[in-house]
Parts: C-alpha cells; structure tokens; sequence
C-alpha cells in the first residue's frame, strides 16, 4: 500500500469523524447553559472541533511530504 493510498484513507477517516462530530447526538451533549469565558459551550465545541479537523487534514497532507 503506498503513500497515496495511505493517506486518501487517512482523510476518510478524518471526513468520517467530522460527520460524526457535527451530528445531532454529539451536538445535543453541549446545549447545556454552560458558558467558556463567556461564551456558549456549544459554539466552544463547533470551533475547536473544526480547528481540530483542519489540523489533523493538515498534517495528514504534510506527513511524510
């Protein structure tokens, strides 16, 4: 298995786990009032979620390039 194919199922993966991230059950987990900083929990999570997801498609690109 080379490189490339590797890392296309690398950003499936990572495409998988973002369509998990961002569906109803995991989001309802931080409807909460719950504030960070004074901001609302749920919109913590979506933005450290997809700077997660930016990451991880970055490094995956980058890893070995």
């Amino acid at each position: 298995m080379g490189k490339p194919e590797l890392d296309r199922q690398r950003l499936v993966a990572v495409f998988m786990l973002g369509v998990a991230l961002f569906n109803y059950p995991i989001l309802s987990l931080f409807t909460a009032g719950a504030t960070v900083f004074g901001i609302p929990l749920l919109y913590v999570f979506v933005f450290a979620a997809w700077a997660s997801l930016i990451g991880l498609v970055a490094w995956i690109v980058e890893l070995d390039g």
